[in-house]
């Protein structure tokens, strides 16, 4: 799909061979597509939206206008940053997509999003193969009882470096070990690493955009902790609201399909009170550092992902030809699992 046109991109179904015809029919996020057909409670139920997760958790969080940001701490992290009706072609390493579209008349309202590989999964190493702690729950006690990582910084990059680096030949490093560091700092490191990385977008963003993010609304299981979030407030600079509602992506879906059948959605905060008494409060965490603190510390931060780089060698397959190789490096990175497809396909018919 053309996120511009919201139709099938002509130059790409051709390249592949794809008819049109074959394809669905692109639908907006918010209209009743049909409705549910069996002998459930939920005959005759209306289907009335459709969102990507992510997406689902922007409208859940009530990020509507442009300007506003949403970051979900899970094992990864996404964090997307409403456009408006602008579709922003990043040159900073993320990635332009379509956040919703309210109704097949409506303008469809765009977001950069930024994803960060390992923040969680951080917190299960650290558990399951280092030993450091006994319940990924205790690392907020471990990482408090110190009040600094002792300048210990660690890069998570187990697989590689996500968005914005995009270097898949980056690997986990621990920086400025002294003979006093402890596994409390170990922790804190870990934790302060998923706020670097989310400040890593939220720069690029800001370059993108250039436009200052003056909050950052913050979801998913990681935001239950309150160091994290103060962390990622001081590193960041800008307050951090942590939603009191447990799944916001089911919130948004609600909220998109409400809208669907005749509620508006800029009003409907006043209805959810009304009838779930779910509050639209926010915990708010606000920054404790100043800038100068902030920026020497992302500073070393930066050190440390140049040094993550380079340790991973990507061995070029046998069975790619130097002709193969060159198709592929002229193909944009958005169709790169396509082309690979058809590689594979194509080589099972010979």
């Amino acid at each position: 799909m053309n996120i511009e046109t919201l139709h099938w991109d002509p130059l790409l179904t051709k390249t592949f061979s794809v008819h049109p015809d074959m394809l669905p029919e692109i639908r907006s996020s918010s209209e009743i597509y049909g409705k549910v057909k069996d002998s459930s409670v939920l005959d005759g139920i209306p289907i009335s939206a459709i969102l990507g997760n992510q997406q689902a958790s922007l409208i859940g969080q009530r990020c509507l206008k442009e300007g506003q940001a949403k970051n979900t701490y899970r094992k990864g992290c996404f964090l997307l940053y409403n456009t408006g009706t602008r579709c922003v072609q990043s040159t900073h390493g993320l990635v332009t997509t379509v956040a919703y579209q309210l109704g097949r008349n409506a303008p469809p309202v765009y977001a950069l999003e930024g994803s960060v590989a390992v923040a969680g999964v951080a917190m299960n190493w650290l558990r399951d193969n280092l030993k450091i702690i006994k319940d990924i729950k205790d690392s907020e006690q471990i990482a408090g009882s110190v009040s600094s990582t002792g300048d210990v910084y660690f890069v998570p990059a187990f697989t590689g470096l996500y968005a914005p680096y995009w270097r898949k030949d980056a690997r986990g490093i621990f920086c400025g070990l002294t003979s006093f560091t402890t596994k409390h700092h170990f922790v804190r490191a870990a934790l302060e690493a998923v706020c670097f990385q989310t400040r890593d977008i939220l720069e690029a963003m800001k370059k993108d955009c250039g436009i200052n993010l003056n909050k950052l609304h913050a979801d998913g299981s990681m935001a239950s902790n309150s160091l994290l979030m103060q962390l990622q407030a001081d590193l960041s600079g800008i307050p951090v609201l942590k939603t009191e509602v447990h799944e916001p992506a089911a919130l948004g879906t609600a909220m998109a399909a409400a809208q669907a059948n005749g509620v508006d959605l800029y009003k409907l905060e006043a209805e959810i009170r009304g009838y779930t008494g779910v509050q639209s409060h926010h915990e708010t965490f606000l920054p404790t550092t100043t800038e100068e603190e902030r920026n020497a510390r992302y500073t070393k931060w930066k050190m440390a992902v140049q040094r993550s780089l380079g340790w991973a060698v990507s061995k070029k397959s046998e069975a790619m030809t130097d002709e193969r190789y060159s198709l592929l490096a002229s193909i944009p990175a958005g169709l790169f699992l396509a082309a690979t497809f058809l590689m594979l396909v194509h080589s099972q018919r010979r």
